[in-house]
């Protein structure tokens, strides 16, 4: 299966311009047979070395299992039931890159894929660390596993440059974890993520629970190690504001499905899914005139009994009759000029969408005060 999974190994030097991470259709079921919930439908999407994709929603929408599925580290009952995860590794050498099959790779590959060239930074620290051994150990250990060469002063010596990097200090190595503050949990996750340089990492609402100050300094971090190594980043959160800051594109996920995609400028300045402006509207301006928060009526649906048509109809303002018996597909909405897909009736050249959903591409006169923006 090794073999088989190294697919187009005559690809292009790697470069910018080639993807790093490549999702076609995937699906991840709950459950078998008749008691089977889908927790992702057909997600499909495209990352680009250095940038930032931003994965949105509210909770339950499956951004996490999403997550679980790409990486391979789904727990039962969750099954892959279909799509395609296609990982671009970088050569050692500077070569080609090679291309890999991540659902259908076996357990080896994936061990030399993991951590070593994708990595992950879960939800919560302190449960994601050992909590008896030490933060020396804990980065060493990731250094011994897949750089067996490395002396132990250089294991030292490489885990000291990485603290350094995400602010902290050397005579942290010997703390325990429990020893630290959920900020510098947070910050040594990063840092093991980044311990071998990967070309895409993963972080699953990495700021979850933390002040606002600490959420800032480790995202200001964060972000000028991203322009320093050039690595790839997938970043899961509910908070839409904190994507429009951070994100180069944003991807809305409802129940289980991509229902918006859009690059973060414009998805601010002129939304096409009535979820993706129900989001935008359930934050505070933090400048200019008081407005009456709206937020979304109602609650996301249950994954065992989801409505027919548009599973976001029933919380939708601006349904119709249409958007109770069809499901919309994700497609470039009419009119658009960039890369944004949507899936919504509103949005197929048959209606006149009600404001702000049919503002123009490209007018920022009315951008939405959302967050500080």
């Amino acid at each position: 299966m090794s073999t088989a999974t190294a697919i187009d190994a005559d690809a292009a030097p790697w470069s910018p311009a080639q993807p790093v991470l490549e999702v076609r259709g995937l699906n991840v079921d709950y459950g078998a047979g008749r008691d089977a919930v889908r927790a992702v439908n057909e997600v499909t999407f495209t990352l680009r070395r250095g940038e930032v994709l931003g994965l949105a929603g509210e909770s339950g929408s499956g951004k996490s299992t999403l997550a679980y599925a790409i990486t391979r580290l789904l727990r039962a009952p969750g099954v892959i039931t279909g799509g395609e995860v296609v990982f671009h590794q970088p050569s050692a050498s500077g070569g080609p890159a090679r291309t890999v099959d991540l659902l259908a790779a076996d357990a080896r590959e994936l061990a030399g894929i993991r951590w070593v060239d994708l990595s992950m930074v879960f939800q919560s620290a302190m449960h994601a660390l050992n909590p008896v051994a030490r933060i020396e150990g804990q980065l060493t250990d990731v250094l011994k596993r897949h750089r067996p060469d490395m002396a132990p002063a250089e294991r030292r010596a490489r885990a000291i440059e990485l603290l350094g990097m995400v602010g902290i200090t050397p005579d942290r190595l010997s703390s325990y974890p429990h020893e630290l503050s959920g900020g510098m949990r947070q910050r040594v996750m990063i840092a093991m993520a980044l311990a071998l340089e990967p070309s895409l990492v993963i972080m699953d609402e990495p700021t979850t629970a933390l002040d606002v100050v600490t959420q800032r300094e480790i995202l200001d971090e964060l972000m000028r190690l991203r322009e320093r190594l050039g690595f790839a980043v997938i970043f899961i959160t509910h908070d839409l504001s904190l994507l429009l800051e951070l994100a180069d594109t944003i991807a809305i996920m409802y129940a289980g499905q991509l229902v918006e995609s859009a690059a973060a400028a414009d998805l601010l300045a002129a939304p096409r899914h009535p979820y993706s402006l129900g989001l935008l509207n359930s934050f505070p301006a933090l400048h200019g005139e008081r407005v009456k928060m709206t937020g979304i009526p109602g609650s996301p649906p249950s994954l065992r009994a989801m409505p027919t048509g548009c599973k976001f109809h029933p919380r939708c303002p601006h349904a119709f009759e249409r958007c109770s018996a069809e499901q919309p597909a994700l497609l470039t909405p009419a009119g658009s000029r960039g890369k944004r897909t949507v899936a919504c009736w509103l949005q197929t050249g048959d209606r006149v969408p009600p404001e702000p959903l049919g503002r123009p591409e490209g007018d920022r006169s009315q951008d939405l005060a959302v967050g500080g923006h």
